[in-house]
């Protein structure tokens, strides 16, 4: 336990001087950042359009380059960063993978394109999680998700209908600092690891397609909870608003989707931790946001965040690849946004 507790130490460390280096670095310098701090056969997952990419080079050309060439000033706001043990498979078979993780927003002024999405001259909030694996001292592996949706609402290009849920609310956690830089209580990481595999491998998966209740929500979130939902769900400030305004209509969709075995599930006191590139897989049956059923197998990219409190989870940062799903309806929102953007009039 020791062992493990100084490498999850020691990779926390090094996550927090990967990120300093990363936001202080200009464009010119990302590359040798990238290459000091990362393996040289990293595999980075990234939000679609983007993708996959190999190498600490793949990542500076493919992401941190052309992000901070747009957004010159861009900042980090760290709002959740702990680590530990995976234990990610259903069948509760050892993992013992060491990972760390994080959420936040990266705020700035784009002055020029990203992506094709148009520069505007007023700051953006973009929210981003992401995953970090190591092998040893070396990160070997990263999951990163850019909530383009809600990049897209902010400048004024809006590629969905209104969310359910409420618009733009992804806060810190409340009356908690996520930031876990000291060592935490081992019997707590614990007790919130075994409820969070009970909850994942268990609750949600028991929709039998007519009840909700036989799911057991109650039994895993506080009637107050703040789930924290992706641009075009939205958050939902309340167990009732949770099953009202996002899960109905998600079971609807896709009344057979199931946890997968997961790329990392892991806590850290009262904080845990899932990703998964293939998370969650469901037959797209029914309407879902403007899209109609398409009977297509669906393979769901996302991250988690929770924050335990007692027997409940309180809070709930969820990270879902929108863009990846409506690809795989056949519908290209960044082709909604570059329509839209043009029809405004703005440069690209």
């Amino acid at each position: 336990m020791a062992d493990s507790t100084n490498q999850n130490q020691s990779n926390k460390a090094r996550v927090r001087s990967l990120w300093n280096e990363l936001d202080a670095a200009t464009p010119r310098a990302i590359a040798q950042v990238c290459s000091n701090q990362l393996d040289p056969d990293l595999a980075w997952s990234g939000p679609a359009p983007i993708g996959r990419c190999k190498g600490p080079e793949g990542l500076s050309h493919s992401f941190w380059e052309p992000l901070k060439r747009a957004i010159p000033d861009l900042s980090r706001q760290t709002h959740l960063l702990f680590g530990g043990k995976s234990s990610g498979r259903a069948d509760g078979g050892a993992d013992g993978r060491m990972w760390v993780c994080g959420t936040g927003y990266l705020s700035g002024t784009p002055t020029s394109a990203f992506l094709d999405i148009p520069p505007v001259k007023h700051q953006v909030r973009i929210r981003w999680g992401e995953f970090l694996r190591f092998d040893g001292d070396a990160i070997v592996e990263v999951q990163t998700i850019i909530d383009f949706v809600d990049w897209f609402d902010q400048i004024g290009v809006p590629v969905l209908p209104p969310p359910r849920g409420a618009a733009h609310v992804y806060p810190p956690p409340t009356a908690y600092d996520g930031i876990l830089n000291s060592v935490q209580d081992s019997s707590v990481t614990d007790e919130t690891l075994a409820f969070g595999r009970k909850f994942l491998f268990g609750g949600l998966n028991m929709f039998d397609g007519e009840d909700m209740s036989k799911m057991g929500m109650a039994q895993f979130f506080h009637p107050n909870v703040k789930w924290y939902g992706p641009g075009g769900i939205g958050a939902c400030l309340s167990l009732v608003e949770f099953e009202t305004l996002h899960q109905r209509p998600w079971l609807v969709a896709y009344p057979d989707r199931k946890v997968q075995d997961l790329e990392s599930l892991f806590a850290e006191g009262r904080l845990l931790g899932a990703s998964g590139v293939v998370g969650v897989i469901g037959t797209h049956l029914g309407p879902y946001l403007d899209q109609s059923a398409t009977g297509k197998t669906i393979k769901f990219s996302g991250l988690d965040f929770w924050l335990r409190d007692g027997d409940k989870f309180t809070e709930n940062w969820v990270f879902v690849d929108m863009i990846d799903i409506f690809a795989q309806f056949g519908v290209d929102l960044f082709a909604r946004m570059r329509a839209q953007a043009t029809a405004r009039g703005m440069v690209a």
